[in-house]
């Protein structure tokens, strides 16, 4: 087992604390028994749950919010280096330890499965979180999204297996070194850190290279970029290569997928052997997520038909094709989704649930540099809405770029045919919904900034 906390890290102060990668490692370090302090920009329901683990919030950045007898400091590559405390802890002497540093030591010493790609990677974090812990084996995670069932986004475990993301969109991926990794997908994005498709390659190259020796690689064979990929590794004899999808040569076929309403059935192949079983989120896309969840256990020796059971009881996670709630008759669900491909997976899911029903979408676009590289695809995912309202955009961690603004997403949907408008005021977003949802209509709230804020919002006019 890894050691209760790991050295000079007894007394942690990160910056931007409510954040989903830093609240997770937060979280883990407060449970292992370290004194766990840390800032961010406002309250949130992640800092109060931080606080009934002992952990110290404070909210606003501010020399003084560091701790005399603090350790280290943990940042995430959205710091900028002007961030007070960052500066106060230089002028200290007090080391700091980026996110990733801080996570894979948290792994040291257990079975880490690592989970990569561009779209897919908190649910299937979350499906294998979910699974193995019905299993009785005590993982421990860290996911970019609260779990439905426990309401967190992670959790120090009583076994031997560390279940992560790996994210990589600022290459912090290389730092772990993974028994089982996952690669769900390869696309080109996180245009400020990545200029071509080939460095992309070679970033995912890095980190199949950081598998264990003896570990295994569990890979898409339906997505172009990720078979791209396997055959530029496919020289890396000492670990085990697995493909899955629905492609004829998957080493873990999927034969079918079944709509059953906001859920599905999927049936595959694995060694000669038909298995069926349900995943309670709809789409192909979650499915297929399931089944690299399912190949990833069975990798690590466990038995595929308990990964299956298992996996039966996974209800979901925050922001994914998650239910907020109905009111006279019309649904909301909010959506993570912000790259064209999520988006256009999401949309597809919805449409397949919806039974006839209209599908209105409120879209909010997630930084400047990928509305940039990809408002066009965005716009033409809209199409699949029978109404879309498209809001201003989340910078996030950018500054604005002079000419790039929503306007190129709705020109490119109106040119594709969506029904499309735009609104600069997030407030009046309930009321314009008011005006156009009728009973029977699905509301999807889609974005991966604030535009989740606006459901029960929603909600709450449709009932009035």
């Amino acid at each position: 087992m890894a050691p209760a906390v790991p050295t000079t890290m007894d007394r942690p102060h990160f910056i931007g604390i409510g954040g989903a990668g830093m609240s997770g490692i937060a979280k883990i370090l407060a449970q292992r028994g370290a004194a766990v302090a840390g800032s961010d920009a406002k309250e949130s329901a992640t800092a109060e749950a931080l606080r009934e683990l002992g952990v110290t919030v404070h909210i606003g950045h501010a020399a003084e919010h560091l701790a005399a007898d603090a350790t280290c400091v943990v940042v995430s590559s959205a710091i900028r280096a002007d961030n007070p405390e960052l500066a106060a802890a230089a002028e200290r002497g007090i080391p700091v330890v980026h996110r990733s540093d801080a996570l894979a030591r948290l792994m040291d010493g257990l079975r880490p499965i690592a989970v990569a790609g561009t779209h897919g990677k908190t649910t299937t974090t979350s499906m294998l979180a979910v699974s193995l812990d019905a299993l009785g084996l005590g993982p421990s995670y860290a996911i970019g999204g609260d779990l439905n069932g426990p309401g967190t986004n992670a959790l120090h475990g009583s076994g031997d297996i560390f279940v992560a993301e790996a994210d990589e969109s600022d290459r912090s991926f290389h730092k772990y070194a993974p028994e089982v990794a996952i690669i769900l997908n390869v696309e080109l994005d996180h245009h400020a850190n990545y200029a071509s498709m080939d460095e992309i390659y070679e970033s995912f190259e890095t980190f199949v290279g950081r598998v264990r020796p003896g570990g295994t690689l569990v890979v898409s064979a339906d997505q172009a970029g990720a078979r791209e990929l396997t055959e530029r590794v496919s020289g890396r004899h000492d670990i085990e290569i697995v493909t899955y999808g629905a492609a004829e040569d998957a080493d873990v076929r999927v034969l079918k997928v079944t709509p059953r309403g906001l859920a599905s059935e999927v049936t595959i192949l694995l060694n000669g052997k038909m298995l069926t079983f349900a995943v309670s989120v709809p789409g192909s896309h979650y499915a297929h997520n399931a089944v690299a969840a399912l190949a990833a256990g069975v990798a690590l020796g466990i038995p595929a038909h308990n990964l299956a059971s298992a996996l039966g009881k996974f209800t979901g996670v925050g922001r994914r094709l998650q239910l907020k709630g109905e009111a006279n008759g019309v649904q909301v669900i909010d959506s993570y989704a912000h790259h064209p491909t999520e988006m256009t997976a999401d949309l597809e899911a919805i449409r397949g649930a919806a039974a006839g029903s209209r599908v209105l979408v409120v879209f909010q676009p997630h930084l400047f540099s990928r509305t940039q590289e990809l408002g066009t695809e965005m716009g033409r995912s809209l199409t699949l809405a029978d109404a879309s309202v498209v809001l201003d955009i989340y910078p996030a961690r950018e500054d604005p770029i002079p000419g790039i603004t929503s306007a190129l997403i709705i020109d490119a949907a109106g040119k594709a045919g969506a029904d499309v408008r735009a609104e600069h005021d997030m407030a009046a977003i309930p009321d314009v919904i008011a005006g156009m949802a009728r009973p029977g209509d699905l509301v999807l709230t889609m974005g991966a900034g604030d535009v989740t804020d606006l459901g029960p919002k929603i909600l709450a006019r449709l009932e009035n």
